[in-house]
């Protein structure tokens, strides 16, 4: 990544960060389960569409905060 792209990255950061962002609370948890729902409803399966990323990248966040905070439900 050059310096010019990151000068383009800070100048979008502050709108992107609000939808954007690793959750630590519960609250910021169901927000971006939200959007990911969103997400799934617009972009479906379709690999090409231009928020197929972000939805990823959604994803992977919600995935890190269920490891780190939500329990697994085992068997007894």
């Amino acid at each position: 990544m050059s310096v010019s792209d990151i000068w383009q990255t800070e100048t979008v950061w502050h709108p992107v960060s609000q939808i954007l962002y690793v959750p630590y609370t519960e609250e910021e948890y169901d927000k971006a389960v939200e959007l990911l729902d969103s997400l799934i409803d617009e972009v479906g399966e379709d690999k090409n569409h231009p928020l197929a990323s972000f939805m990823e990248i959604s994803g992977v966040l919600i995935e890190k905060y269920e490891d780190e905070y939500i329990p697994e439900i085992t068997e007894l």
